[in-house]
């Protein structure tokens, strides 16, 4: 899988309040049928809230699968997961 993340420079919206950070999923024809590939963001949705504390305030997160997450373990797949996350906070954190 790959990662996006675009990291908001103000956390709050124009209310104040806090804003939440935003996940979308790209999942493309090439994973797999239709079947297949709602199985594989079901997943990936189901994974990616219980890390969602993990993801900065009011950033924007897109995940996309690749044809490999089809056949891909609920284990193997947290594990990209976490892993994409570890290098996404990582080249957050380096200077520009």
């Amino acid at each position: 899988m790959v990662l996006h993340l675009v990291a908001a420079d103000s956390a709050a919206d124009e209310t104040g309040r806090a804003a939440p950070a935003r996940i979308g999923f790209v999942v493309s024809k090439a994973v797999g049928g239709s079947v297949v590939r709602n199985r594989v963001q079901r997943r990936l949705r189901h994974l990616v809230s219980a890390r969602l504390s993990s993801i900065p305030v009011g950033s924007v997160l897109v995940i996309r699968a690749l044809p490999a997450s089809a056949a891909s373990s609920w284990a193997r797949l947290g594990r990209d997961l976490d892993s994409c996350l570890t290098t996404v906070a990582g080249q957050r954190g380096a200077p520009a």
